[in-house]
């Protein structure tokens, strides 16, 4: 769907602005094995892909071709159908993980397709209270060497997010058009690379040793709270956004390269001759005359 396209999008975007912003003398510092760990890269990119489910963000950049945003009744049906089953999110995390373990301490001899298969709806069952929609050796990191040990990273990086998110809510208010986010990650996440590791850098950062504890009071939350919260925020941004003069060439966005929107041989835009702002506006029409 458009929606998992854009949170894909973000989350690239995170790896992206993460590895761009490395400041150390050798490229090792900046690749992706060790001591990189997945728990510090996935960090980055979920933290970004965090705001597409924000209301602020939705109320600003979720818009239609003629630039009405999405209704807050949209949104509001989406949490009620999602959040109060979040944490089976988090089990079904921990069923990955739990699985892999229990493999690794299994005998030699107790190796079976049989056993492997029983131990895995052991794991759904005791984790989960019941089979997965998603049974657990479908997950590709169980069956794939270069991806084994791998997926706890996943729930390392969640909490993270979530302190790292809670971190910004107590001592700004708010993270979406924050701009002091943007700065304080380069500073405490992005520039060392993988010269500090990941339990570090977020207690360097929030103050904190890493715990599950901001990711468990989200989930403890109360449906109808959250959703006054969420309304709240939705309407600051609406009301902000429509008190922001519309941006023209004087409020160009310079971000120190060229940007080139391109097909095949054929250049669409180019920042360059026209601006950043302009060149998106061109992309999106070329965009328009194809669909």
């Amino acid at each position: 769907s458009g929606l998992t396209a854009l949170s894909t999008l973000m989350h690239e975007a995170g790896h992206a602005a993460h590895f761009a912003n490395i400041k150390q003398p050798s490229p090792l510092f900046s690749q992706e094995r060790a001591p990189t760990s997945v728990a510090y890269a996935e960090n980055q990119s979920m933290f970004l892909d965090s705001l597409v489910g924000d209301a602020a963000w939705r109320a600003k950049y979720a818009r239609d071709v003629n630039g009405n945003p999405i209704p807050f009744e949209i949104h509001e049906e989406k949490i009620r159908s999602t959040k109060p089953f979040e944490v089976f999110q988090l089990r079904s995390m921990l069923s990955v993980s739990y699985l892999e373990k229990a493999l690794y301490e299994l005998p030699d001899e107790d190796i079976t397709a049989e056993k492997v298969l029983a131990l895995a709806d052991e794991i759904e069952i005791k984790i989960q209270g019941g089979y997965s929609a998603r049974p657990l050796l479908s997950v590709p990191h169980l069956v794939s060497d270069e991806a084994s040990c791998y997926y706890q990273g996943y729930t390392l990086a969640e909490m993270s997010v979530h302190q790292t998110r809670e971190y910004f809510k107590e001592k700004d208010g708010y993270i979406v058009d924050n701009p002091n986010i943007g700065p304080t990650l380069a500073k405490a996440y992005w520039e060392c690379g993988n010269s500090k590791p990941f339990l570090q850098i977020v207690k360097d950062l929030t103050g904190k040793e890493l715990s599950g504890k901001a990711w468990v009071d989200a989930l403890k939350e109360d449906l109808e709270a959250h959703i006054i919260q969420e309304k709240k925020e939705y309407e600051d941004m609406i009301e902000k956004y429509n008190n922001e003069e519309k941006k023209d060439d004087n409020n160009e966005i310079d971000l120190q390269m060229t940007v080139k929107f391109v097909d095949g041989d054929e250049i669409i835009a180019d920042s360059s001759k026209s601006g950043l702002l302009k060149a998106c506006k061109e992309f999106e029409a070329f965009v328009a005359t194809r669909s």
